[in-house]
């Protein structure tokens, strides 16, 4: 049963209640204030995290008047950046722009780090998705998933698939595909994406989960083979290539997301007007074009719904870690 408040203690609790309320309101109504806004981005220049952070911050510069600067702080599969994100001071002048990575999957693989990736941060809203292709070399002899799950049971442990790195996004659907149908597959980690790509074209390895924008051009040219895209629908680009639950594997649905977070505590006023103004910078035909280019499919909404994502995957990955047994370098 509830304590029971006496009348001094209610109107006590309603005045710091609406102190807080009140101190929220104003420093939405003076912020920004003509000080810069550091957007953080826990990865290297260059890579779509970059390229999108980079122009969303100078619309929302725009928008509020100010200057937001984007500083680059990687390493640790971006949990550096996170770090840093979590010990700075929530006044909505230090914002991280990161992924999927360090927000739900590297958590469970380093052992206890600096921050908690869900109880450190104000969530403010999903940028988009990436979605993957397994793919596999054009001469290999998978015509389908259920061809590459039949030889992988025919010979455990013979086939090996490719990853940008261990404890990557790429290296998780491979493990999901494992335990989902009990096969064994050889994980050959890369340092990147890119070399990854170059051996399954090469077929040194026999599949890999591809980044849609890094895999099409090659599928498109002949030299890869699409078996499935992990995507919730078919892709545009791809219309006659199966999404994993349709190649029989059901709640195979893997996007790589980039959102942007907050430190906790960030007034509520605050995180809500960047939500706003990002959103509608999602929409400017210039994001659209770029994201197209960047194979990032554009989501925004609501930080509710990005706070909801973000624990869903942070559960579904550790359990996968867990099964796997997966460890970091």
């Amino acid at each position: 049963m509830p304590p029971v408040l006496t009348p001094s203690k209610r109107r006590r609790a309603l005045l710091v209640g609406s102190l807080a309320l009140l101190a929220s309101t104003v420093h939405a109504q003076t912020w920004p204030t003509g000080r810069t806004i550091t957007w953080v981005v826990p990865y290297p220049p260059g890579g779509s995290t970059d390229v999108l952070g980079r122009n969303l911050a100078q619309r929302v510069a725009q928008a509020l008047g100010t200057n937001v600067i984007v500083d680059n702080k990687a390493g640790a599969t971006g949990t550096i950046g996170a770090a840093y994100v979590a010990k700075a001071a929530p006044d909505g002048y230090t914002l991280l722009g990161t992924s999927i990575g360090p927000q739900a999957i590297a958590p469970h693989l380093m052992g206890k780090l600096p921050y908690d990736p869900i109880q450190s941060f104000a969530p403010v809203v999903t940028l988009g998705t990436i979605p993957h292709i397994l793919v596999v070399g054009a001469k290999q002899p998978f015509q389908s998933v259920a061809d590459l799950i039949a030889a992988a049971k025919a010979q455990p442990g013979k086939l090996a698939f490719a990853s940008g790195g261990n404890g990557t996004i790429l290296q998780m659907q491979g493990e999901l595909l494992k335990q989902k149908t009990g096969t064994q597959f050889t994980h050959i980690p890369y340092k990147g994406d890119t070399p990854a790509l170059q051996d399954t074209l090469s077929e040194q390895v026999n599949f890999m989960f591809a980044p849609a924008a890094a895999a099409l051009p090659h599928v498109r040219a002949g030299n890869l083979r699409a078996l499935a895209v992990t995507s919730s629908a078919r892709l545009p680009a791809l219309p006659n290539v199966p999404t994993m639950a349709e190649a029989g594997l059901k709640d195979f649905v893997v996007e790589q997301w980039q959102a942007v977070f907050a430190p906790k505590a960030t007034p509520a006023a605050v995180v809500d007007r960047l939500n706003r103004e990002i959103n509608a910078a999602l929409k400017e035909p210039s994001i659209v074009a770029l994201a197209d280019k960047l194979g990032v499919t554009l989501v925004g909404g609501t930080p509710q719904q990005l706070g909801d994502l973000q624990k869903s995957d942070s559960a579904k990955w550790a359990e996968v870690i867990r099964k796997g047994n997966i460890k970091a370098d």
